[in-house]
């Protein structure tokens, strides 16, 4: 048996962090949990079912309510390391990601951070979100695999790339297989970049700034049509799309495993693939 807390210490250590990130959150704390119900995906709807399934604990991925929501850009500063890494100078990373924070501040601000939230504290269901940690566990596994698969090949090809992915059982068992958005699959990978942590897309102008920092492909959960847009304009990158829940199932399944280790039933829904199972 766990507490919240212990689950949430237990995916920080995971990924590398010494504290919570603003985008997740114990909403509802509890004791002595056994069964827990996980989704890429939960609210109110996901919290009466569990109640319903008799579990312990609602574990959701997407910020789920309080400053979860509330805080959630601030999050998104962790894109300027990543930029910062493939060789974009700091002063333009902050630069080129100012105006989505901006927007996703702004949209935040109006949500309505206590619906779920208010579901799980009136029928003292334990609840917590999970978002950061485990997309930035979806992204080192992912590059990890690219690593394994294309290095020591300067000719790679983008489907090369999707060759690698598929290899992989969230990949192969979604419904949303990884797509060439911009590209052709004989068109040479250059150097690519995993984009799966930070929080949500950093925009048009975070992207074309991988391109001109010399990255000729970017490997993302998913990607907005402005930004392919501007993107084919520059002609220059690549972009894959690896699939939104296939991708966020990776890293959550390296998290979840550990919770099995632990001796914790898991039982997966709302997007959340399972690496052994029919979906």
């Amino acid at each position: 048996m766990m507490n919240t807390q212990e689950i949430m210490d237990l995916v920080l250590s995971l990924a590398g962090l010494s504290s919570m990130p603003s985008d997740s959150a114990i909403l509802v704390p509890g004791e002595n949990i056994k069964r827990v119900l996980v989704g890429v995906d939960m609210g109110t709807a996901e919290i009466l079912l569990a109640h319903k399934l008799k579990v312990d604990l609602v574990i959701g991925h997407h910020p789920v309510g309080g400053t979860s929501r509330t805080e959630f850009p601030e999050v998104m500063k962790r894109q300027i390391d990543k930029m910062v890494s493939v060789g974009i100078p700091i002063n333009k990373a902050q630069k080129v990601l100012a105006k989505k924070m901006g927007e996703v501040e702004r949209s935040g601000h109006a949500s309505n951070y206590d619906q779920a939230w208010s579901a799980a504290r009136l029928l003292n269901m334990p609840f917590m979100g999970i978002h950061t940690p485990t997309d930035m566990l979806a992204e080192r596994t992912v590059e990890a695999k690219l690593e394994e698969k294309l290095a020591g090949n300067p000719k790679a090809t983008l489907q090369d790339i999707l060759d690698a992915l598929n290899e992989m059982p969230e990949y192969q068992k979604t419904l949303s297989k990884p797509a060439i958005r911009l590209g052709a699959p004989k068109d040479y990978a250059g150097k690519p970049v995993v984009i799966m942590a930070g929080g949500t897309n950093g925009g048009v102008d975070v992207v074309k700034a991988y391109f001109e920092a010399g990255i000729g492909t970017t490997i993302s959960m998913h990607m907005p049509e402005d930004v392919l847009k501007a993107v084919r304009e520059q002609n220059i990158g690549n972009v894959i799309v690896a699939g939104h829940m296939a991708s966020d199932s990776v890293g959550i399944n390296v998290f979840l495993k550990a919770l099995e280790e632990r001796g914790i039933e898991v039982l997966r829904m709302s997007g959340v693939i399972d690496p052994n199972g029919e979906r």
